[in-house]
């Protein structure tokens, strides 16, 4: 891996332009069995995944279902890619309806050598505007590694968090799955086709999707908090989820009630995500 060549990515940058389209917040809303807010209202927190979404030709996709890597990205040369987490600020409301313009940047490309083999990780910051006024500022994360060796397990997860004000127990299934990834127009194989997941990749099941995780993460506390906005959210990927069991989303929100500790675990309590909200000041 030419970590040197990988690096003049840095400072590349791309802009997408989008309608906040109502039909998309209508079928994410039915998707997570939610009310869908109307026309003009606010967007969700992290329902902008729906928007700005790369669009390229089937004849430009890789063999896992991504389009191939070189253009925006930085093409490096490992097989799995996943979404590792990510930090965003809601700078004013992302309204429903509205014109939108995404300017994207690659912040940082990174290398080191893991447990699992080699790792890479791009960093790319995103920029969402409505007539040259900022909503959104987030910077997200991309980790690449090797395909892991023949017989070789998932690795045990820490345990989560024990004590929660909130939880709520999900059940996906691939119909839920295969909805996200239509609506985020995300081809990636891991979340749809089980056998390319289980036999090439050497997960035990579809993988549920690491925005997903965290829109409902952001869904309980709306659920819990209604009246509460999100100033800042950051979450970090700790091990992937799968279609074979259930998941439980949980909060604790602190004694000020600004912060929002929240995480996801799987059905025997390990850790699959962690993240924090700071709510704006009422």
């Amino acid at each position: 891996m030419d970590i040197d060549h990988l690096k003049t990515w840095i400072n590349r940058s791309e802009q997408h332009h989008d309608i906040i389209a109502s039909q998309k917040v209508a079928a994410l809303a039915a998707s997570l069995n939610v009310d869908a807010p109307p026309a003009g209202a606010a967007l969700p927190a992290l329902w902008h995944w729906m928007y700005f979404c790369a669009i390229a030709p089937h004849s430009e996709l890789g063999e896992d279902g991504h389009p191939q890597r070189g253009g925006f990205l930085p093409p490096v040369p490992l097989p799995r890619r996943m979404w590792a987490g990510g930090r965003l600020r809601f700078v004013s409301a992302l309204s429903i309806g509205s014109s939108a313009t995404r300017t994207s940047r690659i912040l940082n490309v990174d290398a080191k050598s893991g447990k699992s083999g080699a790792l890479a990780f791009v960093t790319v910051e995103h920029q969402i505007a409505v007539d040259d006024v900022v909503t959104i500022i987030e910077e997200h994360d991309i980790v690449y590694r090797d395909m892991p060796p023949a017989g070789a397990v998932v690795p045990t997860p820490p345990d989560a968090p024990v004590e929660a004000l909130w939880s709520k127990t999900i059940t996906p299934d691939p119909v839920l799955l295969f909805r996200y990834s239509a609506l985020t127009f995300n081809g990636h194989r891991i979340h749809y086709d089980r056998s390319y997941v289980t036999e090439v990749e050497g997960y035990p099941g579809l993988i549920v999707h690491g925005p997903l995780i965290a829109t409902l993460l952001t869904g309980l506390l709306s659920e819990r908090m209604p009246a509460a906005q999100i100033e800042s959210f950051h979450f970090r990927a700790i091990s992937p989820l799968f279609d074979t069991e259930h998941f439980t989303v949980c909060g604790q929100p602190s004694e000020d009630g600004r912060t929002v500790s929240l995480w996801a675990k799987n059905s025997r309590g390990g850790l699959a995500m962690q993240a924090q909200a700071i709510l704006k000041k009422q």
